[in-house]
């Protein structure tokens, strides 16, 4: 049975991961997705050998210097782990305003105190303390200025997101992550087609992702489906709208769920009316992001309607 040995103690990791082996005893690790995407529980083997599983998705810089996920650390050896005192890749941030997107949703713009690398559509770790955060995708897109747009979702007992809500003002110094994630738009094949799917604030991904291909000059069509349960639970309708009226390549469509639809909504499942639309996906790049449930079924049907899993990125939340 393997040992984590963390800041001079030793615990018995038995079938369990790092990550829980380690909070199980009452060590604050950061950690967020827990699924080794976000890399926010990312911490360094100083003695023993970690397992390649652990360590998919890091720069190879990282991977090189034994830094590895702890949320996905199984170890078959024991070792010796140490937070990161360089690399966790933090920064500071200003909060330079704070709106209501809709009831449940904020618009949070930030100037980061660095200059930030990022592609639109990627994701960063908001911060509440040293150890809780939550990751949020970037709806702004570095071309079009500095500040950095989040759109935070009130989650019911979200620790962070009710801590928004409560106290983010502007003004506010925060902490954030560099950005990290693989769902963005990448130029090179202008004439492809694009299916954008969301529900809720998985809108802010694709916010950025149609803004980026429009400023690459990208020519095949780019359909966005976005769904919610009524009409209450959109947002940046107006500027969707505007979008759509200014490029003829790109349509917008608002899908509720329940009841009947107003005029400009399409009545249905936002999956179930971006297919009918869209029957036949051969050749298309696919953007789904959003309610978890949603994005898995999305991910099969769309590979069904003909499009390579190579060409669907999906960033479930």
């Amino acid at each position: 049975m393997s040992k984590v040995t963390y800041d001079g103690q030793s615990y018995e990791c038995g079938t369990d991961s790092v990550l829980d082996c380690l909070t199980a005893h009452g060590v604050a690790v950061p950690s967020s997705c827990r699924s080794g995407i976000c890399q926010t529980c990312m911490m360094r083997a100083v003695e023993g050998e970690v397992p390649d599983k652990a360590k998919a998705g890091l720069k190879p810089t990282l991977a090189a210097q034994n830094y590895f996920l702890a949320c996905s650390c199984y170890p078959e050896q024991d070792i010796e782990v140490v937070l990161p005192a360089a690399g966790i890749n933090k920064l500071e941030a200003r909060v330079s305003s704070v709106e209501y997107l809709n009831a449940d949703i904020l618009g949070i713009r930030l100037r980061p105190s660095r200059p930030f690398e990022y592609r639109a559509g990627q994701f960063l770790n908001l911060f509440k303390d040293e150890t809780t955060s939550r990751s949020y995708s970037l709806a702004s897109v570095p071309a079009l200025g500095e500040e950095l747009f989040l759109n935070v979702r009130k989650v019911p007992s979200g620790l962070v997101s009710n801590w928004v809500f409560a106290n983010l003002k502007a003004g506010d110094a925060i902490t954030i992550s560099e950005a990290t994630g693989d769902c963005f738009y990448v130029p090179g094949n202008p004439e492809q087609n694009i299916l954008l799917i969301a529900t809720g604030s998985g809108l802010a991904p694709l916010y950025g992702i149609i803004r980026d291909a429009l400023l690459n000059g990208h020519r095949g069509k780019l359909s966005l489906y976005h769904g919610s349960y009524n009409a209450n639970g959109f947002y940046l309708v107006e500027e969707l709208r505007r979008l759509a009226q200014i490029h003829a390549n790109f349509r917008y469509v608002p899908c509720v769920s329940e009841g009947d639809a107003l005029a400009g909504y399409a009545s249905g499942m936002v999956l179930d009316v971006a297919l009918a639309d869209n029957p036949d996906l051969s050749g298309w790049r696919v953007f789904l992001c959003g309610n978890p449930d949603m994005v898995n079924a999305a991910k099969q049907q769309t590979f069904f309607a003909g499009a390579s899993m190579q060409d669907i990125f999906a960033d479930p939340f």
